[in-house]
């Protein structure tokens, strides 16, 4: 039980690699609280889940709900352990100058703002208990991507985003470290598979970008995730862990 009895927070929990991470914290001895948008999908995940979990419907780019729902779980637990910031959406997948404000705007307030709000009322909790915090990134904020400009911009951001946090907050005992997937098969991936001009070989690519030759599903993520909010992770912050299939080392094509 390398998470027992810890209190972590899941932003996107209700779906993709957020349920995968949620399922893992269960399995591995966490109380989780979910944060997700998408109300019908939280609800039945919380059937599934039960107590002592608890789904709270939260839209992470806005400050009033994000604040509300950081004081709810703190009061229903009595401390926060961990706070996992997965929330995330790719749409649009387009050069930079297709992309509309608004678009650019939504992912900067989906991806990183969100961050921002969860750290402002989630950090005196973690100073408390002597917490961390996990970043989803991705591989693309690293090496970039054809067509998903603003999208690569938001994971880019996390990843410096991680190591300024790092290092302010080392001085209270607090960890920050970020996972880094390539192509994973979640709800999301699907979705931009679907935007691509060949959709037909869009699986193929992604099975063969990957050095170990497949794209997998969100459980790998969720592994590697419960080691760096473990206490195997004590000496760890400041990390971008990339859990990509070799995928960084050179795209095959």
């Amino acid at each position: 039980m390398l998470l027992s009895d810890k209190i972590i927070v899941v932003t996107g929990g209700a779906s993709g690699i957020g349920l995968e991470c949620v399922k893992a914290y269960i399995k591995e001895g966490a109380r989780v609280a979910i944060l997700d948008v998408q109300q019908n999908v939280l609800e039945q995940v919380m059937k599934e889940t039960g107590r002592p979990h608890i789904g709270l419907h939260c839209d992470v780019s806005d400050e009033e709900q994000v604040k509300a729902s950081m004081a709810q779980i703190r009061q229903h637990y009595g401390r926060i352990d961990c706070i996992h910031n997965n929330a995330g959406i790719a749409a649009p997948s387009k050069p930079l100058h297709e992309t509309s404000a608004a678009e650019w705007h939504i992912l900067m307030n989906v991806n990183v703002f969100s961050i921002y709000l969860t750290t402002k009322y989630g950090l005196a909790h973690l100073q408390a208990s002597g917490g961390c915090i996990l970043n989803t990134s991705s591989m693309v904020g690293q090496i970039g991507q054809l067509h998903h400009a603003a999208y690569t911009a938001t994971k880019g951001a996390i990843n410096t985003l991680t190591k300024s946090m790092a290092l302010d907050y080392a001085c209270h005992g607090i960890r920050v470290n970020a996972v880094a997937p390539a192509g994973v098969w979640t709800p999301l991936l699907r979705s931009w598979a679907q935007e691509q001009p060949d959709t037909a070989g869009i699986e193929k690519y992604l099975e063969g970008i990957h050095a170990l030759g497949y794209c997998p599903e969100g459980d790998v993520i969720a592994d590697a995730c419960v080691y760096l909010l473990s206490d195997k992770a004590r000496f760890v912050t400041g990390c971008i862990l990339p859990v990509s299939g070799g995928a960084e080392l050179g795209y095959k094509r």
